[in-house]
């Protein structure tokens, strides 16, 4: 026999199941602020060369912040010619979405043009976003 008493604990029952298997998904990478992809989002990478004023004004601390923000993966780097290079790993809209953060550019920076090439994906940097040593 139901009684009200039953159907109260049942359901306190189940949400506290419920916030389990939110929390279990969220550990897992399935959902969340660092979800990982879904099977249906191609991922690809390219490497982008910004040139202009780039160097010495927070262009590599500004690129690691945009490539956080939209949970790209890959490295920025100074080149010795004084171009800076973005290697990037995400779904297409996300690099997209990278390359007008590079035009754009820090405050203190102004970038003359950036180039783009289609880059093979290496599972090196294939997790995380890391600011490089100089090449």
């Amino acid at each position: 026999m139901l009684t009200a008493k039953n159907n109260i604990h049942d359901s306190k029952r189940g949400a506290k199941t419920a916030a389990r298997a939110r929390a279990a998904l969220v550990r897992s990478g399935v959902c969340g602020p660092r979800a990982k992809l879904s099977v249906r989002e191609e991922i690809s990478s390219r490497r982008y060369y910004v040139s202009g004023m780039v160097q010495g004004v927070g262009f590599r601390y500004f690129v690691h912040r945009a490539a956080r923000d939209l949970k790209l993966s890959g490295y920025v780097r100074n080149l010795r010619d004084g171009r800076v290079e973005v290697y990037a790993v995400a779904d297409n809209s996300s690099l997209n979405q990278l390359r007008l953060e590079l035009e754009r550019g820090p405050s203190g920076a102004y970038v003359s043009g950036v180039t783009e090439e289609e880059a093979p994906v290496d599972s090196q940097f294939s997790q995380t976003f890391s600011i490089e040593d100089d090449a």
